[in-house]
């Protein structure tokens, strides 16, 4: 293959903060993604557009704001919108790519058919969804007696996918003595390296996607990786409060941990925290995950050695949005928060390596698709939200944006002060973070949030309204403006 053309492996990964070994963190292993790193460059400030997986993929994969699809939850597809919107994997389709992918890419049951060259991989035996996939005895048997009652009720038909596979949650997690395949991700890794090697042999160059579940919950994964660390040696979050005048909606309700049966009765993190012994095994089971997939990633890295196609192929590594591990006294994602919205990007180009892969400017997940069809010599579609970061990965030194924009609907109770859906804009500069929350269907600011991250680290105070941060807050706020008015519903893309 001429690196005129170079192949693409897109690795996707859910849920993952950039809490790994290349980003300084020492306590987590992570030694294929960190050997990822040093082969190319990673992105130590990117961040995403909706801390929350479909819209975040949507964005990212469309090349446009949140706004502009109109996708801001799980409940809608892109194309119902922007039914002709040209996405990436489609566009290099487009321009002679062969594009194939396996798991997760697009949220779990919203597939892109038009993206694809071909039917979009299913291993047998798995749910179309499968990221609650149990192998413990005892989460077996609550599965079963779920089902049974179910059944009792006539309910079963909405918990079934359309392969006839139950799709059905227990414990947050499970540490079976099981090797790698009896997961998921680690199954579709075999057959994502089988599909690599076909694609290799093609007359044509290749997009090869491939999503992985984990660390999304539950931490179901083999107990080696659970015995590399020693849950009483593991730390809790370092700032484990809500942010000091943060309003009621900033922070997510834990829903999504609520969803499994030992921790059915979280609280809001507005109401109580987690007690110690809880947090360090979500800790544990989140490290241990991440763990897992470090190694397949590591699989897929020496197959593409073994093919001799490693150094001439582009590899990128995102995470769709980061994820709480006790931070602000929450869990999850689903806030405008620096530990949501900031994820981790890696990208190797092909024949290229660098002594010095840290990236300290900001990048946006909009961004990714210029950059990569800058990378592989394909023109831009008209109309992409964000701008080729290129530059960047050969020059450290070069300057990049100066903020990123992030946003979240939040739905239910905790919507507002009257309990109405409200959406939260973000601005993220490199000290600051500014937000402002609207009801959806209102254009008077509710609630604003202003945080000096440069002294704090994270969002602790909210300093919004302060006299002395009154010029900063200004300024962003007319960032938030432009933003705002400048993200309308657009026409869907077209190639130049």
């Amino acid at each position: 293959m001429s690196i005129d053309k170079p192949n693409v492996v897109f690795i996707f990964v859910d849920d993952l903060r950039p809490e790994l070994g290349c980003y300084g963190c020492e306590h987590v292993i992570t030694p294929n993604i960190d050997r990822l790193a040093s082969l190319g460059c990673y992105f130590d400030r990117s961040y995403v557009q909706v801390s929350l997986c479909n819209p975040s993929r949507a964005s990212m994969l469309t090349g446009k704001r949140p706004d502009q699809l109109g996708v801001w939850g799980l409940d809608k597809h892109f194309r119902d919108e922007q039914p002709d919107i040209v996405t990436l994997p489609q566009h290099f389709k487009q321009h002679g790519y062969h594009t194939a992918a396996i798991g997760k890419i697009y949220h779990n049951d919203k597939p892109d058919p038009q993206s694809w060259s071909e039917p979009r991989i299913c291993i047998e035996g798995y749910p179309y969804d499968p990221d609650a996939v149990y192998r413990d005895d005892s989460n077996l048997d609550f599965l079963e007696q779920r089902k049974s009652a179910i059944r009792q009720q006539g309910e079963e038909q909405q918990h079934i996918d359309e392969f006839g596979q139950w799709y059905l949650k227990a414990c947050a997690t499970e540490m079976p003595d099981v090797a790698d395949d009896a997961y998921y991700d680690g199954a579709q890794t075999l057959v994502a390296m089988q599909k690599i090697t076909e694609l290799n042999a093609r007359e044509q160059p290749f997009f090869f996607g491939i999503g992985y579940y984990r660390p999304h919950l539950p931490f179901n994964v083999p107990k080696k990786y659970w015995d590399m660390y020693d849950r009483e040696k593991i730390t809790l979050a370092e700032f484990d409060m809500p942010p000091l005048g943060a309003p009621p909606m900033a922070l997510n309700n834990l829903r999504e941990l609520r969803g499994y049966s030992d921790f059915k009765q979280t609280d809001h993190p507005n109401q109580s925290q987690l007690n110690a012994d809880d947090s360090r095994l979500l800790r544990h089971g989140y490290f241990a995950s991440v763990t897992y997939i470090d190694t397949q990633i590591g699989k897929l890295l020496d197959h593409l050695e073994e093919l001799g196609i490693l150094d001439e192929t582009v590899i990128v590594m995102w995470g769709d949005n980061g994820w709480k591990l006790g931070d602000y006294g929450s869990w999850c994602k689903m806030t405008n928060y620096e530990m949501d919205t900031r994820v981790p990007l890696i990208i190797k180009p092909s024949t290229f390596a660098t002594e010095d892969p840290k990236r300290s400017q900001i990048v946006e997940s909009v961004d990714i698709y210029p950059t990569l069809c800058d990378l592989v010599g394909l023109p831009h579609p008209i109309g992409l939200a964000g701008k080729s970061f290129v530059p960047l990965i050969y020059n450290a030194k070069h300057k990049g944006k100066s903020h990123a924009f992030s946003q979240f609907l939040r739905h239910g109770i905790w919507g507002g002060p009257d309990g109405r859906e409200t959406m939260g804009y973000s601005v993220r500069t490199q000290d600051w973070r500014y937000v402002e929350w609207f009801h959806s269907d209102d254009t008077k600011v509710i609630a604003k949030e202003l945080y000096d991250i440069a002294t704090e680290g994270l969002e602790t105070i909210n300093v919004s309204g302060q006299l002395e941060y009154k010029e900063m807050e200004q300024a962003l706020a007319l960032l938030l403006t432009d933003y705002r008015g400048n993200t309308l519903p657009l026409k869907a893309n077209s190639s130049r």
